[in-house]
């Protein structure tokens, strides 16, 4: 298994590649300093297993590296790591592409099962962002509980479980035997059913839903 570690700060670096080493004792561990470093570290190392990011880094204003790591090697999984426990915030990077979001303020164990869920291919939400969107009382899909209350299909349904466990459209298309278009259309539809806009609210819905086909 082999990680790259994106921060700035040596000690948090260390601090993290303290944790892996508890994962697993085969474990090849990268680390980089500034964006200049993570993209060539990605650039030479395209058989990553996983990339911690700390949010902001030296060399690169907002969310800019994280989205253009999601799109130039999308079978990466990336998790950001940072300060900031803003919902808002979390909503951006998972909608950015990141597989996960982990407070540094996260206790040990949490960060552990979050890099797990990740690594076996699911997307780690912070439970500060789905309180957020459980707070909001607009929200439509809070009031499904069951499948038969969406006007989906049942292809579109297994759809809908892969979504929950955060898996992509390309995944999702070879799982399925479908092409990615077909996936793409089915997904859009979904969204519609729900009364979402992104694959976080639509895989939070699928939690609190009784996806089991009717019949």
């Amino acid at each position: 298994m082999k990680i790259l570690i994106a921060d700035d700060h040596g000690i948090v670096r260390e601090g993290i590649k303290l944790l892996l080493a508890e994962l697993s004792t085969e474990l090849s561990v990268l680390e980089a300093a500034d964006s200049k470093q993570v993209l060539a570290a990605v650039s030479e190392n395209r058989d990553l297993d996983l990339i911690l990011l700390d949010l902001y880094m030296p060399g690169v204003t907002d969310l800019d590296l994280l989205a253009e790591i999601c799109n130039r090697y999308p079978h990466i999984p990336v998790i950001i790591l940072s300060a900031t426990d803003d919902a808002r915030v979390m909503q951006r990077v998972i909608d950015r592409g990141a597989a996960g979001f982990i407070p540094k303020s996260a206790a040990q164990a949490v960060m552990t099962s979050a890099i797990q869920l990740v690594l076996s291919g699911g997307v780690y939400i912070p439970p500060a962002m789905v309180h957020h969107h459980e707070d909001d009382a607009a929200n439509p899909t809070a009031r499904v509980t069951h499948a038969s209350q969406l006007d989906l299909t049942n292809r579109q349904l297994e759809v809908l479980k892969l979504l929950g466990k955060g898996k992509s459209n390309k995944t999702i298309a070879r799982e399925l035997g479908l092409s990615a278009h077909t996936v793409k259309i089915h997904v859009t539809a979904i969204f519609k059913a729900l009364g979402v806009s992104n694959r976080t609210e639509a895989a939070m819905a699928s939690r609190e839903i009784d996806i089991s086909q009717p019949g």
